[in-house]
Parts: structure tokens; C-alpha cells; sequence
């Protein structure tokens, strides 16, 4: 069984530069235009992608953020399953293990950001090994630009833990140049760790490079622990996350991609999904 854990242990091009703006709609993106993050449906998307596809464009969603799972497939054959889906696919996420091996993959892909999905979570455990991560960030980050690419990274609650007053993020924003390594800020994650992501978001405005939209459930307290203790997910617009804000702050700095994203899920993901951009509809639109 594949499990996000597997995925991220298997395994950007400067924003200013004319042949990767830094917005990617000539207007403010609009709702119907938020995209999947496939780890959501990855129960059903191995055994019949093509299906998956289809039914994901049906809902509404116009993208997909390809995840470490699905590399398997050679990469023509996978942009050309979500090429005739009628989606995008702007974005890919690439565990840490092999993140280096993937750019020609990410290339063929037709992606604009590879992604890292998280550092090594057993490793996150000190001021030194975010120091350790912020330099591989920087490495990847200039092996994007040869590619035309623009590499990021994506977050989990970990990056907030404290060292000496420093937060694991801190420390990566400090050590990484910010021409080369952008974030994807998970909102849920943010959350999770006891923090604002509109403050976050205020905070990092320059480093935005995309979004993840996943809900929260009231009634549980905030941590920095990874595993179970940590997963309240719902779906977007049931949850405690005020989306709104969100998103009329994200069109104020012009942020390009969203992504809806449910780790877990208690009813079959394809109708989770379905919930959350329907809500995403009637919030945002």
C-alpha cells in the first residue's frame, strides 16, 4: 500500500525571468479554476488513471499536481493521459530520496514547479539539519533553472518546530536564496503547527509559489509531531479554515495555483473531492 511516507522517502527557475512569470493568468484566477493534488484520489488513480482523470475534470478542477506515486508510468505517457483528461498539470510532487533524478522526468512532464513533498521527517529534528536541507534546496533550486523550471517546496507541520528560537521554516527561508527556492504553503499544515496562514502567508508574500487547500476539524490542538496525532482532515469549506481570507489575500499577491488536497479521507476521495470544490464554488465565487 502506498502511503505518503513511502512516497517521500522513495525517492525554479527565478521568478522574474520572461519565460516563467511570476503570474500565470493574464486575470485573477478564478474558483473554478483550483486543481487536485492527485495524492488525494491514489487509491483509485493507480488502477485506472484514465478513469481518474476524467472524473477529476468532470467535477470541475482544470489542473492536477502529479505526485511521487505515479513516476512508475513513463512521464509521455502520463502528460498525455492528463492531456487528454482536459487538464494541466503545472506542478509535480518528488520525494527527497530522489528528487535529484527527476528533473529530465519533471521536464517531460511539461511542469513549471517540481516540488519537494517534505526533508526527511526522521532527520527534522535539529537547527542543523534544516541548515543541511536548505542547501540541498538551493542545489535543486539552480538545477531547475538549466531546466526552465522553478523548484519549491511543500510543508508539513515539522518545519515549525523550534531550535533556539528558530522555526525549521525560518531557518530554510534564511539559508535558501529566494530566487531559487519558493514554498508551497499547505494551509492545514500551517494550521496543525498553531500558526496563521494569512500571517504566513503576509509574512513570506515574495517566496508563494502555490497553495494546498485541505480543512481542518475543530476540537483538536495544535502540534509540530508528524503521524496520526496530527491528521484532522475534512474537506475544504466544512472545516475550521477561514478560505476566504485566504484566497482574496492569495489573488492580492497573485498567486498562480491552487490545489486541493485531503490526505485521508472517510468517504470514497472522488466524492470528497467533489464536496470541496463545490464548496470552494459557492465560497469564492
Amino acid at each position: 500500500m502506498f502511503t505518503r511516507r513511502s512516497f517521500l522517502a522513495a525517492g525554479a527557475a527565478a521568478l522574474g525571468m520572461p519565460s516563467l512569470p511570476r503570474f500565470a493568468f493574464a486575470t485573477p484566477p478564478q474558483p473554478q479554476a483550483f486543481g487536485l493534488q492527485l495524492y488525494t484520489v491514489r487509491k483509485d488513480i493507480q488502477a485506472d488513471t484514465p478513469g481518474v482523470l476524467t472524473a477529476v475534470r468532470k467535477i470541475g478542477y482544470r489542473s492536477v499536481e502529479t505526485f511521487a506515486g505515479q513516476y512508475s508510468r513513463p512521464a509521455k505517457e502520463l502528460k498525455q493521459m492528463i492531456d487528454d483528461a482536459g487538464l494541466g498539470s503545472p506542478s509535480t510532487h518528488f520525494g527527497y530520496g530522489d528528487f535529484g533524478s527527476r528533473f529530465d522526468y519533471a521536464k517531460e512532464l511539461g511542469a513549471k514547479y517540481m516540488v519537494v513533498g517534505a526533508p526527511p521527517f526522521q532527520k527534522a529534528t535539529s537547527a542543523d539539519a534544516f541548515k543541511e536541507f536548505a542547501t540541498q534546496y538551493n542545489q535543486w533550486g539552480e538545477q531547475a533553472v538549466k531546466y526552465g523550471m522553478a523548484f519549491g517546496f511543500h510543508n508539513h507541520n515539522v518545519e515549525f518546530r523550534s531550535f533556539d528560537g528558530l522555526s525549521g521554516l525560518e531557518i530554510l527561508m534564511r539559508e535558501t536564496d529566494p530566487k531559487l527556492v519558493k514554498w508551497q504553503m499547505d494551509c492545514y499544515w500551517v494550521t496543525q503547527a498553531g500558526q496563521d496562514p494569512l500571517a504566513m502567508m503576509q509574512k513570506y508574500r515574495e517566496r508563494i509559489q502555490t497553495l494546498h487547500f485541505k480543512d481542518r476539524l475543530p476540537g483538536f490542538p495544535p502540534s509540530t509531531v508528524e503521524g496520526a496525532a496530527s491528521q484532522h482532515f475534512t474537506e475544504v469549506g466544512t472545516g475550521t479554515i477561514q478560505y476566504k481570507a485566504i484566497w482574496n489575500a492569495a489573488q492580492a499577491m497573485g498567486v498562480p495555483y491552487f490545489f486541493v488536497e485531503q490526505d485521508q479521507t472517510t468517504i470514497p476521495p472522488l466524492q470528497s473531492i467533489k464536496i470541496s470544490y463545490d464548496n470552494l464554488k459557492k465560497l469564492l465565487g
